[in-house]
């Protein structure tokens, strides 16, 4: 029987952990997760989902604030892991990696060379992909460069966002790591070299200035943007009063600037729309965040809150 060390955080990589647990070629032997972190106005400490899952299951979880440390690798290595499966967590030293005889594999939310970095899944959206998809690999020094194993596409919905993008591929992704472990135990696994085009689009660690909307951009350049930092960490920009709007939902709908509607020009009814003109048409705001107050679709925003711009007849 395979004996495993499962790495992960968030929610992500719960399927994943389950679908391991539940096969019985193999034993995960240890959960390696993030320390407790303090939380809320009581500081209560928040336990990782994934810790939160180990503890029912009864895995023994190692929760190490530093990955280098010796007698962490030497408590690591007492576990006689022969793989290592690694689903959203932090990099790992060459010592911790390369332990177990079989090696070390991940789980990456992205078509492999494609989307290499933090936050695939978001780039992936706000790039307009049509389809994407879960890679397992094998880990190397390089982020994201390791042999490949195997990839399934996934394909992406006009109606998806972040929230329901992150949530099909968690699943495919528990699913892949299964096959892959299967593939890795009977000694069938492939391996292939990654390969670097010119077409590669990275997917580097969102900062807060990714999600402002600039409305010098194409509408539909724009509805992308919202669906990928959607529900969270959420587009934003400000209303012409300077109270800052989170956008959860968007359409575009055609109309160039004009000199009535020039770009950057609000324009409401006051009772059911609210849209800004764009580059080359207009930005439809439909699901909406007033800065310290909840969200909610765009119609009842405007029957609560007043708005001071210029009003359409």
């Amino acid at each position: 029987m395979l004996r495993i060390v499962f790495m992960g955080t968030p929610d992500f990589a719960v399927p994943t952990l389950e679908a391991l647990h539940g096969w019985s070629g193999c034993q995960v032997v240890a959960v390696i997760t993030a320390p407790d972190k303090p939380a809320g106005r009581g500081q209560k400490l928040n336990e990782s989902a994934v810790k939160q899952v180990a503890v029912q299951l009864g895995l023994p979880v190692l929760q190490p604030t530093n990955l280098k440390s010796p007698e962490f690798q030497e408590e690591l290595r007492s576990y006689a892991a022969d793989l290592q499966v690694i689903v959203a967590f932090r990099m790992l030293p060459e010592a911790v990696w390369n332990m177990p005889h079989l090696g070390s594999i991940n789980i990456h939310a992205s078509l492999l060379p494609q989307y290499r970095g933090a936050a695939p899944i978001n780039w992936a959206l706000i790039h307009g992909e049509q389809v994407t998809g879960v890679t397992s690999f094998f880990l190397r020094h390089e982020i994201d460069t390791g042999d490949l194993i195997y990839q399934d596409e996934v394909a992406i919905e006009p109606e998806d966002d972040f929230g329901s993008l992150y949530g099909k591929l968690k699943q495919a992704g528990a699913a892949l790591a299964l096959r892959t472990v299967q593939a890795i135990a009977a000694g069938t696994a492939p391996s292939t070299p990654q390969t670097d085009r010119g077409d590669l689009r990275p997917a580097p660690k969102l900062q807060k200035e990714t999600g402002r909307l600039d409305f010098n951009q194409p509408a539909e350049a724009l509805v992308n943007l919202v669906r990928g930092l959607s529900p969270i960490p959420t587009a934003f920009t400000h209303l012409p009063d300077g109270r800052g709007l989170k956008v959860f939902r968007a359409q575009a709908l055609p109309g160039a600037p004009t000199a009535e509607t020039p770009l950057g020009a609000w324009l409401t009814d006051g009772r059911s729309h609210l849209r800004v003109q764009t580059a080359d048409g207009q930005l439809d705001l439909l699901d909406v965040q007033l800065e310290g107050k909840k969200r909610m679709p765009v119609g009842d925003f405007l029957r609560g809150f007043k708005l001071e711009m210029k009003k359409e007849e």
